[in-house]
């Protein structure tokens, strides 16, 4: 058959296929099994081929490409405005992304190689060890406040509750003495595991080319460098920096009309890891005068006598987003601002 947009509705085993051609008639509409995607696609003239960008997204879109069709991945809140109301099925989904997958101020999702996908497998692993050992750091806390010992929060506060386990003073219960024990094991395994990790994306950082000169920027580290690095292979699906920026989530919502412009809260859109990533780096720069004055030079310091810290340090996560933009376009190392 004559295709020229396919609109492909992925899911664990059950796929739908909705095909256009040239002219936006459809063509054809299929239902596939796993197995059959490939054998499908290695049949057909190269076509444009639209997907959302789901699980298991960037594998199909590396997978159909081989066959030298021409993927998009699309965001799935940028599909749903096409799905007919009413109509929420799987073949319906296929005929949206074939009708977005067109559209000609569309904004897609770079495909991710399989190298780029093992950087951001590192940084999820570490992610969920992170969220386990603040878990079990609470409930180590928690259970010496049961038997009237006190500390403060905190990580390395923990740490002094650690070493209680072999004080004999200690009035504990061998049941109680026992579970913690095995609560402060798992709290030692988490942060080798941690470690672990952390020195691998270390590596990563001083090998990869981009997240290196990522690095040169306050407030950014090897964490950071390395998400951005794979997160953002191609920096030109961008017009800007602000664009960028914007991508990201740390600006203001706006809600103008007739001529006046109403700036709200961030909108918190785009991927939340990085916008967690760049307001600690942005938090660690409002903190230190020396980079203060490096990223911003007497701008931080005028912001900080009018607003709260944490305000300061999301517009300067804001400001470090089109650092990075212009850096990963332009290729040049970071070249400090010197101060007002």
């Amino acid at each position: 058959m004559e295709v020229a947009t396919i609109g492909l509705d992925i899911s664990k085993h059950v796929f739908h296929v909705h095909a256009v051609d040239a002219q936006g008639q459809v063509t054809g509409r299929q239902r596939l099994r796993r197995g059959e995607i490939v054998s499908f696609f290695s049949s057909l003239s190269p076509c444009l081929v639209g997907i959302e960008a789901c699980a298991t997204a960037h594998y199909w879109a590396r997978e159909i490409q081989r066959f030298g069709h021409y993927v998009r991945l699309i965001p799935p809140a940028y599909v749903k405005p096409y799905v007919r109301r009413g109509a929420k099925n799987d073949a319906a989904d296929a005929a949206a992304i074939c009708e977005a997958v067109t559209h000609p101020d569309m904004r897609f999702v770079p495909i991710k190689s399989a190298e780029n996908q093992g950087f951001l497998m590192l940084h999820r692993a570490r992610g969920l060890l992170v969220r386990q050992r603040t878990m079990t750091a609470c409930a180590v806390r928690a259970h010496f406040a049961e038997f009237g010992v006190i500390v403060g929060q905190g990580r390395q506060r923990v740490d002094a509750l650690v070493d209680l386990l072999d004080d004999e003073g200690l009035a504990l219960p061998a049941n109680a003495r026992m579970a913690l024990g095995v609560l402060v094991s798992q709290l030692q395994d988490l942060d080798q595991k941690i470690g672990a990790i952390e020195h691998e994306l270390a590596q990563i950082q001083r090998e990869n080319p981009m997240a290196k000169l990522l690095s040169s920027i306050p407030g950014i580290g090897s964490i950071t460098s390395t998400a951005l690095a794979a997160t953002v292979p191609d920096p030109t699906i961008f017009r800007s920096g602000r664009e960028f920026a914007a991508w990201l989530g740390p600006t203001p919502k706006q809600n103008s009309t007739g001529g006046k412009d109403r700036l709200g809260r961030i909108t918190k859109q785009g991927d939340s890891y990085l916008r967690h990533l760049l307001v600690i780096g942005a938090r660690n720069v409002v903190r230190d005068p020396k980079a203060r004055s490096s990223v911003g030079g007497g701008w931080i310091e005028a912001l900080l006598e009018r607003r709260r810290p944490m305000i300061v340090a999301v517009a300067v996560a804001n400001k470090l987003a089109r650092i990075v933009w212009a850096m990963m376009a332009t290729g040049e190392f970071y070249r400090p601002k010197l101060a007002a």
